[in-house]
Order: structure tokens, then sequence, then C-alpha cells
């Protein structure tokens, strides 16, 4: 026992033969299963009947029908799919009545509807916390509804392709992740159930869904921390459906992640606690001005946000905005913006018109650097200068720096104009860093620059 009263356990290998393993407390064994594929876990019953014992009780169950085809490469026949069937139904069967932590389910070749719902039942049963369900369905599959009244869910992680639906009442009242993923949802007034019967939600994640039956959804929570959302790109017809309408109501979101074509129409308001938000939307080939209206209305409640990360492509989309850029917030407390993607010749301006919305922003990153269509000329970067690049940048860091001309220009006038500069981090492409003398070359260039800020240091990597 140590000092402050927890017992230390070491296993020592004696060589002579001694299971020292299986005189540890069952406590200890437990936990150490609950590290250990299921398949592995059963397999130790045959080594004693304190094992036999043990495995029953273990805390996080683990099915897979992967496992049907993971000797493939053994030129054997894989095992019918009976045999996952019975090595589910044995595991549950022979369990003692203790609860069960973690269970996941993974059938994507293997689908009995009737045994699905049976073993996820026999979960909520045993009072599951963390709940992961990844289900290949070829019919229509209908949860079981004491799923969705559980007293004991944590997390809750559904991947299933077909319509979500739910029944008469939905509450969750432990529920603090959930996870959908590739799930259809019904109508406005089944999902809206759902969002409203997660009581103390902190983390939502919403990946490839289907909103085409929805049109106007509303997510209000306030104890939601962490919101992500990865559409699906619409590919009907020009004179289809036109989105759903959503509204996100969470005065306590720190985290906001966006990714996908903005078929939908999203309106964010009161997230005065939001610090990082990631927003990322592909290159607008149609429809660029609807997308572009829908990315300013995204961005118009992101106004509190301190980190910034958005893609090349969503600032491009502001070249479309038109009159709605007008409506485009002042980011005040915006202090890190980072870019992905190259940046090409038609970001230049959108990148600037969004600049001036940022007055005090103090980190600049581009992430992959500029694109080789970029020619940019001494004086005519921006014929506006963004306040921030003066007054308040601090640090750029540019990566995947070639050295050509355009990338020198620019940040020649980075260091000319930004009067409270600290730092600027180049780091080069793989040509270039291969390249020591060129290095030299523009690292030289560089400090030769009539600097506007003297305690600028510069840094090639």
């Amino acid at each position: 026992m140590n000092s402050i009263g927890q017992t230390r356990y070491v296993i020592r290998n004696t060589g002579d033969g001694v299971d020292d393993i299986s005189k540890l407390p069952d406590c200890i064994l437990r936990h150490i299963l609950s590290f250990i594929p299921t398949k592995d876990v059963v397999k130790t019953a045959i080594l004693s009947k304190k094992w036999n014992d043990v495995w029953t009780s273990v805390s996080n169950l683990d099915f897979d029908d992967a496992l049907l085809y993971a000797n493939e490469t053994d030129n054997r026949d894989p095992p019918e799919e009976t045999c996952f069937m019975k090595f589910v139904e044995r595991v549950l069967l022979l369990r003692d009545g203790s609860n069960i932590k973690d269970f996941r389910l993974s059938c994507r070749v293997f689908f009995n509807a009737s045994c699905i719902h049976s073993w996820i039942c026999s979960a909520i049963m045993h009072n599951v916390q963390k709940l992961d369900l990844c289900l290949f369905v070829d019919d229509p599959f209908v949860l079981p509804g004491s799923m969705f009244c559980s007293q004991t869910l944590t997390s809750l992680k559904v991947e299933m392709n077909c319509v979500l639906e739910f029944p008469t009442v939905v509450y969750l009242p432990c529920l603090k992740t959930l996870h959908l993923s590739l799930v259809t949802f019904a109508n406005d007034g089944s999902t809206q159930k759902l969002f409203a019967g997660c009581p103390v939600l902190e983390e939502l994640t919403l990946l490839d869904c289907e909103w085409l039956n929805l049109k106007n959804i509303t997510i209000s929570s306030s104890t939601l921390k962490r919101l992500t959302i990865d559409d699906l790109p619409y590919f009907g017809p020009p004179d289809g459906p036109k989105g759903c309408k959503i509204k996100i109501h969470t005065p306590n979101l720190v985290y906001l992640k966006y990714t996908g074509y903005p078929s939908n129409n999203i309106f964010v308001s009161d997230v005065s606690s939001l610090v990082k938000a990631y927003i990322s939307v592909p290159v607008p080939h149609e429809k660029q001005k609807e997308v572009a209206s829908h990315v300013v209305n995204l961005l118009k409640g992101l106004s509190k946000v301190v980190f910034l990360n958005v893609s090349d492509h969503t600032i491009e989309s502001l070249v479309f905005a038109g009159n709605t850029l007008v409506n485009l917030p002042v980011f005040k407390n915006l202090t890190h913006l980072e870019l992905t993607m190259e940046i090409r010749k038609s970001t230049i301006e959108a990148l600037t018109k969004f600049l001036n919305y940022c007055p005090n922003l103090q980190s600049l990153c581009f992430s992959e650097g500029f694109g080789h269509d970029v020619c940019l000329e001494n004086d005519l970067i921006w014929s506006s200068l963004p306040k921030c690049i003066s007054s308040s940048l601090k640090m750029l860091i540019f990566k995947n720096f070639h050295g050509n001309d355009s990338e020198i220009c620019f940040l020649k006038c980075i260091l000319q104009h930004a009067f409270v500069f600290k730092k600027m981090i180049i780091s080069c492409c793989e040509n270039l860093f291969g390249d020591p003398n060129r290095q030299k070359e523009v690292k030289e260039t560089l400090e030769a620059v009539s600097k506007g800020s003297k305690s600028c240091v510069v840094t090639l990597t």
C-alpha cells in the first residue's frame, strides 16, 4: 500500500509456471479484460473456473461481424453468419447480472432484425452507459423504444443507412454525447423530439445525415458545448428541395465545426461562449449566390469566436455574396485565423474583404500556402490594406512555401506594413527544403526588407 492508501499490484514473471495473474482480485482482472477484444475475452474461460466467472461480468463488450472475414487471407472459407449470431447470443446468455459500461455492435454483413433488436435490448437491460451501433440494413429497421428512454446512457453513437424513427416518448436524462451518421431524419417533429429529449447533452455530431425530409429545425440547448455537422452534397434537380432551415441556439457552445456543401441554411444565435470554429465548404460550381448567402448566414452567428479555421473555398464563396456581404459582423474577438487548402488567385480579393471584418487579428496561418496561379506584384497586393495587418497582427505562419516571386512579394508586404509584428514562420515545401542555397537567398531577401516592426523575427524551416 502506498502513501495515499492505494494498493499497488506488481506482476512478476517468476519463470516457475505459476499463474500470478489469476491471483489478482476479480476487479483488477475485469479491468484488464475491458481492454481486450470480446472474442479473446471469451477464450480466457478455458484457463480456470476463476476466469470463467470473471469474463461473464466484464464491463466492455465489442461485437463486430468483420470477424466473419478476418481469415480470408488464410485461404479458408469464412465462417457462416450463424457463427457470429451464436457467438453474440452465447456471450449475452452466459453474462451475469452486472452492468455493462460500453457496448459496441457493428453489423455490416450480418443482419437479422430480430437478433439485433434483442441484443440492443439486452444491453439496455444491463444499464449500458455507452452504446455504439453500426448497422447496414437492407430493410427498414426500427431501433428498440427502450433505447430512447434509457436512464443510464451517457453516450449514444448510431451509424445506420436508413430512416431513423423514434418512439412516442424520447427522454435520455443522462445522455451527454450523441453521434449520428448516415441516418435519414424522418420529419421535423420526430427530429425535434430527439434533440429536446436530451436535457444534459454536451456533444452533438451529425455526419452525412440526410435532411431532405426536414424544413425547419431548432437545436436549442443550454448544456451543449461541442457541435459538429458534416453535410452531404445535394445531387437532386435544381428545382428540388431547398434544404432545411437549422436554427442553433446554444449559449454555452465552445466548439463548432461545419463541413460540406451548405444546402441547409444555418442560423447561429447566442453563442457568446464560442472559442473555436471550423468552417469548410467546397467550390460552389452551381447556385453560387445561394451558397454564398448560406455561408454569410452561418458566419453571421460567429461574431464572438476567438479561433477560426476556414477553407479558402469558404472565403472564395464570399465573392458571390454581393450585397449580402454587408451582413457580415465585425469579429472583434477573433485573434487567430487559419486558412486551409491552397490560396488561389480568386481567393485573394475575398480574403482582403474578410480581413476587413477582423480588426483585432493577431495570428494568421496559411496552412497550404499559395496555388501556382497566384500572381502578385509590389504595391498591388491590397488596394486597401486591412486594418489588422498594421495595428494588431503579431504572427504569420506560411506553410508549403515554394519561394516564388508572388509568395516573396506577399511576405515582404506583411513585413513592411505590420507595425506590431513579432514572428514570421515559413515552412518550405519538399523541393525548397532540399535546396539550402535557395533557402538562404530567400531569407536574406526577407531580412533586407525595411520592416514596420523592428522586433520581428523571421524563421525559415
